[in-house]
C-alpha cells in the first residue's frame, strides 16, 4: 500500500468513527437528554473497539486476498467475517464496561444479554463499514482492470510489428531456407519436415496479436519447431534438453514469450560459443507458481539488456496479464550458464 493510500485510509477510519460518536452525542442533545460522563466513556469504548476490530478485519481481508475473489465466493466469507468481528467487538466492549464499571443504566443485565445487545449494535456499524470498504475496492479493482486492459491493448499494438520482426527476422528465414535447400538433395524427407516447421512458426507469429494467452503446450510445440530448424544450422553445436511437468502443459502463457527467451538463448549464448552448447527448457510448479526456466550455455557479458526491448516487453506483458506477482529475471548461474526464469501465479490464471 502506498503512503497516500495509507494516509487516506486512516483519515477515513478516524473520521468515520469520530463522526459516529458525535452523532450519538447530538442525538442525546436533540432528545433533551443529559450526556453523562459514563456515556462519554462508553462512546470512547465504542470508538476504540470499532477502530481496533475493523482495522484487524481489514488486515485479515488483505492477507487472505478476499478482495481478489469473485463476488459469489467473497460474499459468504465476508458474511461470516462480519459475524465474528461483531462478536469479538462485543466481547471487548462488554469486558471493558464491566471491568471499569461504565454501566450508566440502573438496570443490570447479565453477561450473555449484554453481549447480545453489544453484538447487534456493532452490526449496525460494522456492516456498513464492510460494505463501503468492499465496494470501494471492488470499483477500484474494476477500474484498474479496465486500465490494464487498455494498456495491454496499446502494448500489443505497439509490439505487433516489432515482435513479429524480432521473431521472424530475415536472417532466421534466410538461414532456414538455405538449410532446407541444402537438404533437398541430401535428405528430401527432412527438407519437407523443415518446411512444415517453418510454416508453423510463421503462422503462429502472425496470430500473436489476436490472443492474450496461449497454452504452454502450443507455445512449446512452436519452440520445438524453431529449435529443430536451428539444429539443422548448428548441427552438433546445439544440444536441446527438456524437463517438462506434463501438468503444466495446459497453463496459459503470453504467446511467443517462450520463443523470445529461447531465441535470445541461441542468439546471445550458443551462437557466440565456438563449441556451441546446451539449451534446456524446464516447466514445473513451485510454491503456487508456474515456473518456466530457460538455461543456456553462454555469458551475460556484464549486461542483462542485450535485447532490452524483448526482455522489458516480456516483464510488462507478464505483469499486465497476471498482476504484480508475476515476475521475470535473467542471471548467470556460473561462468558458463545463463538462466532466464518466468514466474506466473497459479491463483490468477484464467
Amino acid at each position: 500500500m502506498s503512503k497516500n493510500s495509507a494516509r487516506y485510509y486512516w483519515w477515513c477510519q478516524i473520521g468515520g468513527w469520530t463522526l459516529l460518536a458525535l452523532m450519538f452525542i447530538l442525538l442525546e442533545f436533540i432528545s433533551d437528554q443529559k450526556v453523562t460522563n459514563k456515556q462519554i466513556e462508553q462512546l470512547g469504548v465504542m470508538f476504540f473497539t470499532g477502530m481496533l476490530t475493523t482495522h484487524l478485519f481489514r488486515e485479515f481481508i488483505r492477507k487472505s486476498n478476499w478482495l481478489m475473489l469473485p463476488v459469489e465466493k467473497a460474499v459468504p466469507k465476508f458474511f461470516l467475517g462480519i459475524i465474528i468481528v461483531c462478536i469479538v467487538a462485543g466481547l471487548i466492549r462488554v469486558g471493558i464496561v464491566i471491568l471499569f464499571d461504565l454501566t450508566s443504566s440502573r438496570k443490570k443485565f447479565d453477561f450473555p444479554t449484554r453481549l447480545l445487545f453489544a453484538t447487534l449494535e456493532n452490526g449496525f456499524f460494522i456492516i456498513p463499514w464492510t460494505l463501503i470498504y468492499y465496494f470501494y475496492h471492488y470499483i477500484e479493482k474494476s477500474r484498474k482492470q479496465q486500465l490494464d486492459t487498455l494498456k495491454l491493448e496499446s502494448l500489443v499494438k505497439e509490439l505487433e510489428l516489432k515482435t513479429i520482426k524480432s521473431h521472424i527476422n530475415p536472417h532466421f528465414i534466410f538461414n532456414s531456407l538455405n538449410s532446407i535447400r541444402a537438404l533437398i538433395d541430401e535428405n528430401p524427407g527432412r527438407a519437407r519436415t523443415a518446411i512444415t516447421e517453418l510454416s508453423n512458426i510463421l503462422r503462429s507469429s502472425m496470430q500473436t496479436e489476436k490472443q492474450e494467452t496461449v497454452s504452454f503446450e502450443k507455445e512449446l510445440n512452436i519452440v520445438k519447431d524453431y529449435l529443430a530448424l536451428e539444429h539443422i544450422r548448428f548441427e552438433d553445436r546445439l544440444q536441446v534438453e527438456y524437463e517438462i511437468d506434463e501438468n503444466t502443459l495446459c497453463q496459459p502463457i503470453p504467446p511467443m514469450m517462450l520463443q523470445t527467451l529461447v531465441e535470445n538463448a541461441i542468439k546471445h549464448g550458443i551462437n557466440k560459443q565456438v563449441n556451441g552448447g546446451v539449451v534446456k527448457i524446464i516447466s514445473d510448479f513451485k510454491d503456487n507458481y508456474h515456473e518456466l526456466v530457460i538455461r543456456n550455455t553462454g555469458h551475460l557479458n556484464g549486461s542483462k539488456n542485450e535485447d532490452g526491448f524483448g526482455l522489458i516487453s516480456t516483464r510488462n506483458r507478464l505483469q499486465l496479464l497476471f498482476g504484480q506477482r508475476a515476475n521475470f529475471e535473467i542471471k548467470e548461474l556460473n561462468d558458463h550458464t545463463v538462466e532466464a526464469t518466468v514466474l506466473i501465479p497459479m491463483d490468477l490464471n484464467k
